[in-house]
């Protein structure tokens, strides 16, 4: 859907399948791997078409084997190529984790700096879809603890772009996690052609004095309207977006936590080892003197995701937010 000239009016999905189609023309290095995204166009449609445009030599439908294409992938990134890999859903990588987490991460310091890995693994994550058991986890920290990979998580169709397009570009392994939530839950205006996000830089998705909300990927607009609905009780938000989980954008976390002094932060991912205890360790390091309150953090639970009639129950909401929010400010 075109808007205005050189604008279309795209969703996440949409986002993602224009910028693979972006670079598979610019670059004939590009090459995408994973299972059904050839003729079927992958689970969730994001490369329909492709196929048809580029042909199988640089649309590979894979077998069902994570760690064989994905070791595939390192092997061609070692030798020249840029494949961009398709997890089907991010609790499938598993298989993949060792080819990821002790050759592609760990290329650059082994050959001390002789060899990069340029290598994009794309997995679409999170619950919230009604998907079966392993198809809804948020995994997210088993990877920003390895140094060596970037972690790239956008919240809108102009990040997913954007953000995907630079994750391509880049030397380095880097795992682009989708909202699959999200995917087609709204749209936004997105340029034609290439542009990029900087890796490493998040955004601040709203404006306040009173209390700093942080989130990531399907989160953020959790946050947003947690955020709308205390601006009607007279709390003002400061609405942070990380987009790359690592590394993360530790200025612009410090800038807003100095500001408010009072934080919050929302992960989908379960309580205990998750990404939003990094956050809090970098308000820590940063902005400890600064904090009038205890950060409040508002998680899934220690409990597998569970099947679709508790799936709600465990996500966190607008309102559980709203609610440490105000936690916060009455302390």
């Amino acid at each position: 859907m075109i808007t205005k000239a050189g604008v279309k009016s795209l969703t996440i999905v949409q986002a993602v399948n224009d910028a693979l189609r972006t670079m598979l023309k610019e670059r004939e290095d590009v090459i995408l791997l994973g299972e059904d995204i050839g003729k079927n166009g992958g689970v969730f449609r994001a490369t329909e078409g492709l196929l048809e445009e580029f042909g199988e030599e640089r649309v590979v439908d894979t077998p069902l084997s994570e760690a064989g294409f994905t070791g595939a992938a390192i092997g061609m990134a070692l030798n020249g190529f840029r494949p961009v890999v398709e997890i089907q859903f991010l609790g499938f990588i598993y298989p993949a984790y060792e080819q990821i987490m002790t050759h592609a991460a760990r290329m650059r310091a082994r050959t001390r700096g002789h060899f990069t890995v340029p290598l994009v693994i794309r997995a679409p994550y999170g619950a919230g879809v009604r998907a079966p058991e392993i198809h809804s986890d948020s995994t997210e920290a088993l990877f920003t603890h390895m140094p060596g990979i970037k972690v790239v998580c956008p919240a809108s169709p102009y990040d997913a772009k954007g953000l995907l397009i630079a994750a391509i570009e880049d030397p380095d392994p880097v795992l682009f996690l989708e909202p699959m939530r999200s995917y087609r839950a709204f749209r936004e205006d997105v340029p034609e052609g290439k542009y990029t996000v900087e890796i490493g830089k998040g955004k601040k998705r709203r404006e306040g004095d009173d209390v700093t909300v942080i989130a990531w990927g399907a989160m953020v607009p959790v946050a947003m309207k947690a955020a709308e609905e205390a601006e009607k009780k007279g709390i003002y938000a400061d609405v942070i977006d990380l987009r790359t989980l690592y590394p993360l954008d530790k200025d612009l976390i410090a800038e807003s936590v100095q500001k408010t002094g009072r934080t919050v932060i929302v992960q989908e991912a379960h309580a205990t080892g998750g990404l939003a205890n990094d956050v809090l360790a970098v308000i820590n390091d940063t902005s400890f003197f600064y904090q009038k309150a205890p950060v409040e953090r508002v998680t899934g639970f220690d409990v597998p995701v569970p099947f679709f009639a508790y799936e709600d129950d465990y996500l966190p909401t607008p309102a559980r937010v709203l609610h440490a929010i105000e936690k916060v400010m009455n302390f």
